[in-house]
């Protein structure tokens, strides 16, 4: 798929970012991305008081991206409270990775990159 159109990726993004949950860390985070069929998925940080058991944005898009359907994530735009391009979590890029590949492409503030590049070396369903 070529031609990915991160402007509205992004603002899907912020549309996301203004529904989170987070009253503890007072940072919320929204996350769309693009699926191979066209469709754009998206998903919001959900806090918890028992802090560990919080759900990050990306932990939402890939539940909906399973919800309507499945298939692969080919590009990924995840924002902080300012709408500002925000590079994925650890645990966010093993999603990305099981979710993507390492060809998904993921917009950061420095421009955009690919999960494989994000995460070198990562373990997935080809180990098990």
């Amino acid at each position: 798929m070529t031609g990915i159109d991160w402007g509205t990726l992004r603002k899907v993004a912020v549309e996301a970012m203004h529904r989170a949950y987070a009253p503890y860390s007072k940072f919320p985070v929204g996350v769309a991305g693009l699926v191979e069929d066209g469709r754009v998925v998206s998903g919001c940080n959900v806090e918890n008081a028992s802090y560990g058991l919080t759900l990050c944005a990306e932990c939402g898009m890939v539940s909906d991206l399973i919800r309507s359907g499945g298939g692969r994530l080919v590009a990924v735009s995840c924002v902080d409270r300012d709408g500002e391009p925000l590079t994925p979590c650890g645990r966010c890029r093993q999603l990305l990775f099981e979710h993507g590949g390492p060809e998904c492409q993921v917009e950061t503030a420095d421009g955009h990159t690919t999960v494989g590049a994000l995460l070198p070396g990562a373990f997935g369903p080809d180990y098990l």
